[in-house]
């Protein structure tokens, strides 16, 4: 499996709208992909305009092919990118240990 970390700055005092767009972004679109096993998103304490979306996957090239080349990727960009004070920050991750 594999973990898709998105580092996302959203434009000042747009929290609640955000936070609304992405649940249904997520559960509406993202949640039809290829590969697509669950996601969950936290907002920062000490900045709440960073959020941090993790996505699971069953392969990298679910979510760097069959996701971002596909149809599905603008609808998600609709939705959520209207928010974004920059291009968040993509990065992906193998699992190597966890708690029980």
């Amino acid at each position: 499996m594999i973990l898709e970390v998105a580092d996302i700055r959203i434009q000042p005092g747009q929290q609640a709208a955000f936070e609304a767009a992405i649940q249904r972004g997520a559960s509406e679109v993202i949640a039809q992909a290829k590969g697509f096993r669950g996601f969950k998103v936290n907002r920062g304490v000490e900045s709440p305009e960073r959020y941090l979306l993790h996505i699971f996957w069953d392969t990298l090239e679910d979510h760097t092919v069959a996701f971002r080349e596909g149809p599905l990727f603008p609808q998600w960009r609709a939705i959520v990118g209207p928010f974004f004070a920059a291009p968040p920050q993509v990065e992906h991750f193998e699992l190597v240990t966890k708690s029980a």
